[in-house]
């Protein structure tokens, strides 16, 4: 490795691991901009604009969203440094295994718990209980390749898997727990070849047959418009990702009314409904905040929650 580029990694890295702020994120510690943590998936840039709208509908408080974050490790630097008052969108099964460095756990409310107790003791966050869905990982083929092989659950693949080239998100190829050292080990088998690449482009891939197999979400829109099949987890090897609202305690003693506006998205949004708002935005081309105001609108701001 040149010199230069030894350097940068290390700088970055110091810079990452100590407590400044992220590059490209506007410090709020004295700010009255309440900042919201996105990611770059359509999903998060949906319900981080769903957070801001419902915020700023009850509340003279102006918020940021921070989208485009690609990791729950830099969403969760991004709380624990300030840049960032609310995380949006994040999973209980991803953060057990990559933020609290846990075995994973199968069972949904001890899940929940786990990652609720740990976060307010080790971070002083408090996790708000799922907007009512979970976004799982799951495995999908087209469905003439579904029909060729007869294909209903993942274990079905192992015939073939010699065969198959497998496209998905490159931080789940090396992902303790839940990544695909831990998938080898759990259903026995490897895939022929791996091929990584941003999550949103694997569903397009696997239409067109660049690939053979995708690994995506449960929830992404893009699974109903290319006519996907969803591969049972038959040995139950993805533990839940129910999807929740972290914030800091902070920032939960500063703005009191807060936690009584987030709770009103508690219970929500449904499966369907976030693959239909999914859908909206990956298929109709509609811009995630405003996907997400419509919601709003059409459900009153949850004025009766």
């Amino acid at each position: 490795m040149k010199k230069g580029k030894r350097a940068f990694l290390l700088l970055f890295c110091f810079i990452f691991l100590s407590g400044f702020s992220l590059p490209g994120l506007p410090s709020n510690k004295d700010s009255d901009v309440i900042s919201i943590a996105g990611s770059i998936t359509t999903e998060s840039q949906i319900l981080s604009s769903i957070v801001s709208g419902m915020i700023e509908h009850y509340t003279d408080q102006p918020t940021s969203v921070i989208n485009n974050l690609g990791t729950a490790q830099i969403s969760h630097r991004a709380l624990i440094n300030g840049d960032a008052d609310i995380a949006a969108a994040r999973y209980t099964g991803t953060d057990v295994t990559t933020i609290l460095q846990m075995d994973a756990i199968k069972d949904p409310e001890k899940t929940f718990d786990v990652t609720k107790k740990e976060f307010k003791s080790r971070y002083d966050q408090v996790r708000f209980p799922s907007y009512g869905f979970d976004n799982t990982f799951a495995f999908m083929v087209r469905q003439d390749t579904a029909d060729k092989y007869d294909l209903e659950k993942v274990s079905d693949l192992e015939e073939i898997s010699d065969q198959l080239t497998v496209g998905t998100d490159r931080p789940w190829l090396t992902r303790e727990g839940d990544g695909y050292p831990g998938f080898i080990q759990e259903y026995g088998f490897e895939f022929n070849q791996m091929l990584p690449m941003q999550i949103g482009l694997v569903y397009d891939a696997v239409a067109a047959g660049s690939v053979d197999v995708v690994l995506g979400y449960s929830t992404d829109g893009r699974v109903a418009s290319n006519n996907l099949v969803m591969l049972e987890d038959d040995r139950q090897f993805f533990p839940p990702y129910d999807a929740t609202i972290i914030a800091n305690q902070e920032f939960l003693d500063q703005y009191p009314e807060a936690e009584d506006i987030l709770d009103k998205l508690v219970g929500a949004i449904d499966t369907e409904t976030m693959q239909e708002l999914n859908y909206q935005a990956d298929n109709n081309l509609v811009e995630p905040s405003i996907v997400a105001e419509q919601f709003l609108e059409d459900n009153d701001y949850f004025e009766d929650q």
